[in-house]
């Protein structure tokens, strides 16, 4: 697409491939911007991608917005900013470049029959619905070295890291075939657990494909079995732990309090020197398991125009779902669950 706003005088597009080396470099561009997060949705989640960039007149780069059109036949079609992402809203370098950006977003949506746009985090143009209150993003500082990263996690919670270091589990990290196995063996028992579907193993794949070696797998062990995996991703300094659970025997075990520490000191070999928690809805066992580990919930706003879609889970809607989906055996569980899951964003 092509538009000309005359108010700003900038000029919104669709990006092309000559773009992306100034995406990637574009201030302040994080995890979610990457075009790389784009084109794995595309391919794992079979979800057309739509990148949108504003140029000034002199042809310079004034925002990015990459944008998932999610569409399914149970909750509907959206433009999303980033679909399957927790931030990735407008980045730009003006207001008027913000307002351009999300006006032509909406215009694209209204083309392609998409009922509303959400926007998740970035900067939000002033006349849209904003939504906050409802989830918290979690980072901090990361410690150089094991020491100093052990005494930043509070006393109760370092106590629960203590213990689980004498429980003989067996760590690894990569991203070769038993590593994704591992990871999506763990992954779909957890989140079936939880009452929701798992996502497409192909779009695990397409990420670690895209990212390549800012992408890996860790995996924790006990006599053998994979008892709790995450899938993290590397960005100018800062992991994010993004896919990740564990089995009904990780609680009992604390591997996941064991997964999070040896990640934690993964990366800070790695040279990262900030931790990013993700999101959790305010108010959840996740949200206050990550204050458990010391970190500061900080309010995330959203913007959205149009027909809002109910993806969340945890809206009262869905509580008969989730129960029942709960009881699922894990081979069904895994066998309905990716296509659901892959038009939810």
């Amino acid at each position: 697409m092509n538009a000309f706003s005359p108010v700003s005088g900038l000029a919104v597009r669709t990006a092309e491939a000559s773009d992306l080396p100034r995406i990637r470099a574009f201030p302040g561009a994080e995890l979610f911007h990457r075009p790389e997060w784009s084109r794995a949705v595309e391919q794992g989640c079979r979800q057309r991608s739509h990148y949108l960039i504003a140029e000034s007149a002199d042809g310079g780069l004034a925002g990015i917005l990459p944008l998932t059109e999610m569409r399914s036949p149970l909750f509907g079609s959206a433009l999303v900013s980033a679909g399957f992402g927790v931030g990735g809203g407008i980045l730009s370098s003006s207001d008027e470049a913000v307002e351009a950006l999300a006006e032509a977003a909406w215009a694209l949506a209204q083309r392609l029959g998409c009922s509303s746009v959400e926007l998740r985090g970035g900067q939000l143009p002033t006349s849209w619905e904003r939504k906050e209150g409802t989830y918290a993003g979690f980072a901090r500082d990361l410690p150089a070295d094991d020491d100093a990263i052990l005494k930043s996690v509070p006393r109760k919670q370092r106590a629960e890291v203590r213990r689980a270091q004498g429980l003989g589990f067996d760590v690894s990290i990569g991203r070769a075939p038993a590593d994704r196995d591992a990871h999506y063996r763990v992954y779909s028992e957890s989140v079936r657990n939880l009452g929701t579907p798992v996502f497409p193993r192909a779009l695990f794949e397409a990420m670690l494909n895209a990212f390549g070696d800012d992408a890996d797998i860790l995996t924790v062990r006990h006599n053998d079995a994979p008892v709790a995996s995450v899938l993290s991703f590397y960005h100018q300094g800062t992991v994010y732990p993004y896919w990740g659970g564990g089995t009904h025997a990780a609680r009992t075990l604390r591997a996941n309090e064991h997964m999070y520490f040896e990640l934690m000191r993964h990366a800070a070999r790695r040279g990262c020197t900030r931790f990013d928690f993700g999101r959790s809805k305010v108010g959840t066992g996740a949200y206050s398991y990550k204050k458990n580990w010391g970190f500061d919930p900080q309010p995330l706003a959203y913007a959205v125009k149009g027909e809002a879609r109910e993806t969340n889970p945890l809206s009262p809607k869905y509580r008969l779902q989730v129960a029942l989906w709960q009881k699922l055996p894990l081979s069904i569980a895994n066998l309905l669950g990716p296509p659901i899951a892959r038009g939810l964003g």
